[in-house]
């Protein structure tokens, strides 16, 4: 009878001579339990022995008539197996096709990038140039903000400082407000050009690459 290795657990031994000896008679004892004696029958029949129920048997058997354990054991070896591989999990199996079709895209990028033209996407704020003229326009727009409203309320209010000062801080807040709604949409249409610009290309790109791998 043969045993599955993979639903095996615990010590696994390799059977030897003075094993397969003590388990022929402790098979044929008369003192033992049907049960153990039919394990001892089955154990008979491997070659790589579980050591817990060859050690029941034993155990079972009559002091007198079995082998002490040195000798028992003396030229056996551990059997180990190998682990079950673990299953990749949804998200790791999502992570690495999400890799695999960027190395895709690289080696495309790598492949044509002889006879097609380097793309120009141009980032918002790429350089110190355009960085300082973003600050300067805030600054100005914020100025002119703080003017409005200080004029606006000069008018409204007959002159009164105070609520000509609050009239300025509420136009610059005004405009500051203007100014990050006109960022925000600077920075969506700058990410709807790059979008368009990635899906206008061959669709062919990854079949291009498959087929340079296998020449």
């Amino acid at each position: 009878m043969g045993s599955d290795k993979s639903n095996r657990v615990g010590l696994i031994i390799s059977s030897t001579e003075s094993i397969r000896v003590f388990l022929s008679g402790a098979s044929k004892d008369a003192t033992l339990s049907d049960e153990l004696r039919q394990t001892s029958s089955d154990l008979l029949l491997q070659s790589e022995v579980p050591y817990a129920p060859l050690r029941a048997v034993w155990m079972a058997s009559d002091p007198s008539g079995r082998p002490d354990l040195t000798r028992l054991f003396s030229g056996t070896r551990f059997i180990f197996s190998s682990p079950k591989p673990r299953e990749k999990s949804e998200e790791l199996k999502a992570r690495l096709k999400k890799l695999e079709d960027i190395a895709e895209r690289k080696a495309y990028q790598e492949l044509v990038k002889d006879i097609a033209p380097p793309e120009d996407v141009q980032e918002p704020f790429s350089s110190y140039k355009d960085q300082l003229g973003f600050g300067l326009h805030v600054v100005v727009t914020m100025f002119t903000g703080y003017l409005l409203g200080y004029a606006a309320f000069r008018a409204l209010f007959n002159h009164s400082p105070a609520m000509n000062a609050a009239g300025g801080i509420l136009g610059l807040v005004g405009a500051m407000f203007v100014e990050t709604f006109l960022f925000i949409i600077r920075s969506s249409n700058a990410d709807a050009n790059k979008t368009r610009t990635s899906s206008q290309k061959p669709r062919s790109s990854f079949s291009t690459s498959r087929i340079k791998k296998n020449q």
